[in-house]
């Protein structure tokens, strides 16, 4: 018997505050042409800016709308923004794009250390016609520190749990986990899977966007059916922001 399943695709991707690798180029919209080329239904993206008035001196065409609403304007009916790092210059942190309606959305504290503040945002998403209706949507940013790294897994599993085990869910985002230690944890005792165990390998290497070597960003998952991802290559994504993008496509059943 075959069954009926609706796709529901997916992007994370650090986008170091819409500039280039070097700091020196202003490149948002680029990078929205290559997103908005991709049509993923989910966009979980990382240091994005709320607000910065210091950039925005430095660059003329600087865009002084909301970075996650100049992203998601007329393609994505839906975002949420979860503010994260504060300074005097304004602030930036973690955004979810979506094409289905959030149910809810809610942004968790996971700072360990107050010079690096970290953030969950995490959304319900509706998805009328499928066996579940709901998936829970997810983006993070860990710190670079083993010591904050660990502490911040602690309220992230702790999370975890607190979500409906039956529902499915995606947990997407910038690890710095380049050492998979805490891939390990989430794939071993917590029983997450992550996309590129599909073919057989370790987690895809994302950093550093011209010549990726490390495994910095990931997308883990459960109740759901891995169609395909891949880290997205060409000459585009090796100069746009510090790291490359992953994608994946899931099936849900209908």
């Amino acid at each position: 018997m075959t069954l009926n399943r609706t796709p529901l695709s997916c992007l994370t991707y650090n986008i170091h505050k819409g500039m280039s690798a070097n700091n020196r180029e202003y490149l948002l919209p680029r990078m929205r042409d290559a997103i908005r080329a991709t049509d993923a239904d989910i966009v979980a993206i990382q240091e994005i800016v709320g607000e910065h008035s210091g950039l925005s001196k430095k660059h003329q065409d600087w865009h002084t709308q909301a970075h996650f609403e100049y992203l998601a304007d007329s393609v994505w009916c839906e975002f949420a923004y979860g503010k994260n790092a504060i300074y005097q210059q304004g602030h930036h942190g973690n955004a979810l794009l979506s094409k289905y309606p959030f149910l809810s959305q809610a942004n968790h504290d996971i700072t360990q250390w107050r010079f690096s503040q970290r953030g969950l945002l995490h959304g319900v998403i509706h998805l009328e016609g499928t066996t579940h209706k709901r998936v829970h949507v997810a983006c993070i940013h860990l710190g670079f520190l083993p010591f904050e790294q660990w502490r911040q897994i602690r309220k992230v599993v702790h999370w975890l749990k607190q979500q409906p085990q039956d529902d499915p869910l995606i947990l997407m985002g910038d690890f710095n986990d380049w050492h998979l230690r805490i891939h390990k944890h989430l794939t071993l005792d917590v029983g997450l899977q992550e996309v590129s165990q599909y073919m057989g390998r370790h987690p895809f290497s994302t950093f550093p966007a011209n010549s990726p070597t490390l495994p910095l960003d990931r997308i883990y998952y459960r109740g759901l059916k891995l169609d395909h991802s891949e880290v997205l290559a060409g000459e585009d994504w090796s100069q746009l922001s510090d790291h490359r993008p992953i994608f994946a496509k899931f099936l849900l059943e209908i």
